[in-house]
């Protein structure tokens, strides 16, 4: 549809125009958004007014009630001010922002539960396509698998599936958006038992940047659903996923172990060891994160979901690898681990990181990061260490658009503040880091993309499928609408 299909019919674009379902008047005949290809597209209020019929949903201005909690990113670094907002209520709602979008030639940026890394759940001056209102969870137990709508978080879909007796992949941190997280790959605590999150999805509702309402699955447009699973948000807007559901285990250990950081090397070395023969059950997050005395700890998160027998054997190696100077482990439902790193990734603290993954965990390796975290105390100013491998690993990379399939862990250097003041030293500390650590990785996880990522990083981390994901690009969004993402440019090369 057309920028005329918006036009009013019974007014002329000069002087005020009342909005249907408000009581503000517009004084001015256009709105002043960011374009896609063009610096600034005048929208007439006109045609404002008649996207705002269309929607079910509410369409929020600058100077509207509600509009500054709705701008509001989980990403504290990020304070952006988007010319409009649409909070769509059922895919009907997306199709006319997409169409709106496409006709006006806009800047638009798709928010779901609103946890990009990069800023991306938002734009400056554009128009963000609002699904956070779209949370509804259908659980079907007999074809053991799950509806999920594109603005459900993972808390949604965890509490859904275990009230069912079931689990599917899901992220670390239970307010994290679903869509984002299975868009991109979607790593967690069941990854390595069950596949990553994309690898669990059968079925995907999308609106396509012509305005389309397509499902993608392995029967019905199958090169889409190939490119959804790990090539992020580049094809279109997904409004609903279905994923397939697995036995929820029947007992997990879970917590956290704290060491001591003066012996590092030897630490990181054992852990090493320990995570190459670990069995699919076991999933292990290491931070390496300051105190407030300035020093450092090595806090290690914890799951297992496996046999009580074989968990509490595979805990007993770990507890034995250094002095232990915190031990939360215990029996401790799924759920409740679900929620256990939560208040360690508050909405509205400022983050920047920079990651990768990592093949082998060589002395060479930990050399150089724990040298990096030795000459650089100070506080937020966090390493991290992601355990990879098992069921992920034996997935093929052609198989789906997510490619590091040989990764055993994911490297990531994070600066962290709560005070605006301490921005660009997080920022730089973790630059400066990533120029040692990078020559050890190969590629990174799409969704914890940095704002400032170069061409041949984006690139790379698509690996050998890059081709293939530009045609389908070219195919589906030939004018790069969804831009805003690890971005795949219809004509090759990337863009941010």
């Amino acid at each position: 549809m057309q920028r005329r299909a918006f036009c009013a019919t019974g007014a002329g674009l000069l002087g005020a125009t009342l909005l249907a379902g408000s009581r503000r008047v517009f004084a001015a005949p256009a709105l002043a958004v960011a374009g896609n290809t063009r610096s600034d597209v005048h929208v007439p209020t006109s045609d404002l007014e008649a996207l705002r019929r269309r929607l079910t949903g509410k369409l929020l201005l600058a100077n509207d009630s509600g509009y500054d909690s709705a701008r509001k990113v989980w990403n504290g670094a990020f304070d952006l001010r988007p010319a409009l907002i649409a909070r769509c209520m059922r895919a009907e709602d997306v199709v006319s922002c997409v169409e709106f979008a496409r006709g006006h030639d806009l800047l638009v940026a798709v928010r779901g539960g609103g946890h990009s890394f990069a800023g991306h759940s938002s734009c400056p001056g554009g128009f963000v396509i609002d699904l956070a209102q779209m949370r509804r969870v259908q659980v079907n137990g007999t074809a053991r698998s799950v509806r999920v709508e594109s603005g459900a978080l993972l808390s949604d879909v965890d509490r859904a599936s275990l009230d069912a007796g079931f689990v599917t992949s899901t992220g670390t941190v239970s307010d994290t958006g679903m869509a984002g997280l299975a868009l991109g790959g979607g790593f967690g605590r069941m990854a390595r038992r069950i596949g990553l999150a994309c690898d669990n999805l059968i079925a995907a509702d999308i609106v396509t940047a012509d305005g389309r309402r397509l499902t993608a699955s392995a029967r019905e447009n199958s090169d889409l659903f190939w490119a959804l699973r790990g090539g992020g948000g580049n094809f279109g807007i997904v409004t609903a996923f279905e994923f397939r559901l697995h036995a929820a285990p029947t007992s997990t250990l879970g917590g956290g172990l704290v060491f001591p950081f003066k012996k590092a090397r030897e630490w990181l070395r054992a852990y090493a060891d320990f995570t190459a023969g670990a069995s699919d059950e076991f999933c292990g997050l290491v931070d390496i994160v300051p105190t407030q005395e300035g020093e450092r700890l090595i806090a290690l998160d914890v799951c297992h979901s496996g046999a009580p027998t074989a968990a509490e054997q595979g805990l007993a190696q770990l507890r034995k690898i250094g002095a232990v100077l915190q031990d939360s482990v215990k029996p401790t439902p799924y759920l409740e681990l679900q929620s256990r790193l939560d208040s360690n990734h508050p909405a509205g603290r400022g983050y920047y990181l920079k990651s990768g993954f990592v093949r082998e965990v060589t002395a060479n390796f930990i050399d150089t990061l724990v040298d990096y975290l030795e000459a650089t105390p100070g506080p937020g100013r966090v390493a991290s260490l992601l355990q990879l491998g098992g069921a992920i690993s034996r997935i093929k990379p052609t198989a789906t658009a997510y490619w590091h399939r040989d990764a055993a862990h994911q490297v990531l250097l994070a600066g962290v503040w709560d005070n605006v003041a301490d921005a660009d030293a997080a920022r730089n500390w973790a630059r400066t880091g990533w120029k040692q650590i990078e020559p050890h990785t190969d590629g990174f996880y799409v969704n914890l993309l940095a704002p400032d990522e170069n061409e041949h990083r984006i690139r790379g981390t698509y690996g050998g499928n890059f081709e293939r994901l530009v045609d389908i690009k070219r195919r589906y969004d030939p004018t790069n609408l969804f831009r805003r993402n690890a971005n795949i440019p219809p004509v090759g090369g990337a863009a941010a």
